[in-house]
């Protein structure tokens, strides 16, 4: 009985095996081996495929700024899963496969070979599948365009409170064009930028389109970029008209609501003539655009409320963007180089470049002395002589100065250099100098002349090269601005200036070559007496005003004879005049107002 009870004990499990291989499912595990190797080849087609269609597509992306289909992009990252899967099933495989017995129709683990074979039966059908569906005759598109594309930008100081005048403005739905215009440097390009990402940033209804505008054909640099963000730039479209252009643009935009930024116009831009529809509260398209010009803004829309001024830094954000820019451990150095920085903060009068341009420059400079010296150089106007400075700097702001309209209104300008820094200069007084060198043209009477220097001050203005000052009947230069005139007239062959005004000179300056000099500024020092001849024979002007002068020797003025403005005003202690003054026989205009003198000539 004992040996009978045996037997049954070790044939159990093969009965056991066998029953299940029996059932229906033993296919799975008869045509284990066979799928097996079926699977490992069709996954290898399958990565093939996905290779041949993933290079496809990186060249549409990459050389044809193409998006791919997003059923190319669902197929790809189905096809990634199924692979993996797949490999997967493979490396299990062998542990299953050495189970298999009876030639390959049982497994001596009947239940987790049944459960392997059907996953790899499932697997190859499921590669299989895939593989048949991976056939695409396209595999990207052209995006649709993003309502907005970001533009980089760094952090900025101080332009808070004129990002929300524009935005509000934009707010409004009467309000079509916002013009935003300031001198050369003070952040305007910068402020545009944030209006574009904030509508990047923010959910709207806007077609963005960003352009800059040029000197050079404007309108039709303008509508190329305009045409690129809309879309409708192709290899036909530089070969047409400007009309053409004009009309394409039209047709887009007249059935979007756009915001176009445009940045830096220097005259009147005429957006129908470019093809971009008017804003008006119909469309609810917007204008922002960015000048140097106030006229321009004037031009471009009359509404005051609408053209909002980028005014310079006050002093406590300017010395905030210094800091950025010179590093907080540059000025922790040494204790006196803090105070000296807030001297150099102050010579850059509230101007962002000023301040980038010069904290960049003084970023490795950890010495007092080395402060000492740049604080003296702004002093002088002379900022040119600061590494990378005049090179980076003065460029930029030229530019202005570039495009007045005629070499007379760039040396009337040139002119106002002469004054000291923040000298509050009388409009009257500088027409005066002004038709006193033959810089306007001639009139049949006074009055006329000083109309054209009095419409050359406003035009100055509202390039903002000048300022007005707190009194109508004076205007003001910037201190960069004036820095950057006495470098124009540096680099001239034509301009010579020798200035020297408000430096605090007790006795008469030194040059090497006065004979070159066509202008010179003494005003506001402290000199006394001149007794040294100065043989300057192109001199046109010379400003002496607001000295302590006591003494002119007689043969001062001898070698001076295309001298035609000279300024002694405001020489209290200044009695008499120099009988040399004779000789100078093309004098058109003196100033003796506020002098003590009561006779023409000495004796």
């Amino acid at each position: 009985m004992g040996n009978i009870f045996s037997i049954s004990l070790s044939l159990d499990p093969i009965i056991t095996r066998c029953s299940d291989c029996a059932t229906g499912q033993a296919s799975y595990i008869c045509n284990l081996e066979d799928n097996l190797h079926a699977l490992q080849a069709e996954v290898a087609g399958l990565k093939e495929l996905r290779s041949d269609l993933m290079s496809r597509v990186r060249i549409a992306e990459d050389e044809q700024q193409l998006k791919r289909l997003n059923q190319v992009e669902g197929w790809l990252s189905r096809a990634e899963t199924l692979i993996n899967d797949a490999d997967q099933l493979i490396v299990q495989s062998p542990q299953h496969v050495e189970n298999l017995c009876m030639g390959g129709c049982c497994s001596t683990h009947p239940r987790s070979g049944i459960k392997f074979g059907k996953q790899i039966a499932k697997k190859l059908q499921e590669v299989k599948d895939q593989k048949e569906n991976g056939d695409f005759s396209d595999v990207a598109s052209k995006p649709p365009l993003p309502s907005a594309t970001e533009r980089p930008s760094e952090p900025t100081v101080g332009l808070e409170s004129n990002f929300n005048k524009v935005w509000t403005s934009l707010q409004k739905e009467q309000v079509g064009i916002i013009g935003v215009y300031g001198l050369g440097g003070v952040g305007k390009t910068t402020l545009l930028n944030q209006i574009n990402n904030k509508f990047h940033d923010t959910t709207h209804d806007y077609h963005v389109i960003w352009a800059v505008a040029s000197q050079d054909r404007p309108i039709e640099r303008v509508q190329d970029q305009i045409a690129e963000r809309i879309g409708i730039s192709n290899e036909g479209w530089k070969s047409k008209s400007l009309d053409e252009k004009a009309e394409g643009i039209f047709q887009v935009l007249c059935k979007k609501k756009f915001a176009l930024l445009l940045d830096d116009i220097w005259e009147w831009f005429d957006l129908t003539r470019a093809g971009v529809p008017l804003p008006a509260k119909e469309n609810g398209s917007k204008v922002i655009f960015t000048t140097r010009r106030f006229d321009v803004c004037c031009q471009m829309q009359p509404s005051m409320d609408n053209n909002i001024r980028v005014e310079c830094l006050p002093r406590g954000e300017a010395f905030r963007l210094f800091e950025e820019k010179v590093g907080s451990e540059t000025l922790r150095m040494h204790p006196d180089i803090c105070k000296l920085a807030e001297a150099v903060v102050e010579e850059c009068a509230g101007l962002p470049l000023a301040l980038i341009t010069i904290g960049r420059a003084m970023a490795s400079k950890k010495t007092p002395r080395e402060w000492e010296y740049a604080t003296e150089v702004l002093r002088q106007s002379a900022t040119s002589m600061l590494p990378g400075v005049g090179k980076e700097m003065y460029p930029k702001l030229k530019f202005s100065y570039d495009c007045l309209p005629d070499e007379r209104f760039r040396s009337c300008f040139l002119y106002c250099s002469l004054y000291q820094e923040d000298y509050h200069i009388e409009k009257d007084e500088l027409v005066d100098c002004w038709i006193g060198e033959g810089l306007l043209d001639e009139h049949t009477n006074l009055s006329n002349a000083r109309n054209q220097g009095h419409f050359i001050i406003g035009s100055l203005i509202d390039a903002c090269l000048l300022e007005k000052a707190e009194y109508d009947d004076c205007v003001k230069m910037h201190d960069v601005i004036r820095d950057m005139a006495l470098w124009i007239a540096g680099e001239s062959e034509k301009e010579k200036f020798f200035v020297k005004s408000g430096v605090q000179l007790k006795d008469q300056p030194k040059a090497k070559k006065w004979e070159e000099v066509t202008r010179m500024s003494l005003m506001y020092n402290q000199i006394e007496n001149l007794t040294e001849i100065l043989e300057c024979p192109n001199l046109q002007t010379f400003f002496l005003g607001s000295n302590d002068l006591k003494v002119i020797m007689d043969d001062f003025f001898n070698f001076m004879p295309m001298l035609r403005v000279l300024d002694l005003s405001q020489n209290i202690i200044l009695g008499e005049l120099p009988v040399g003054i004779a000789k100078l026989v093309s004098l058109e205009h003196l100033n003796l107002s506020e002098t003590g003198i009561k006779s023409c000539l000495s004796n």
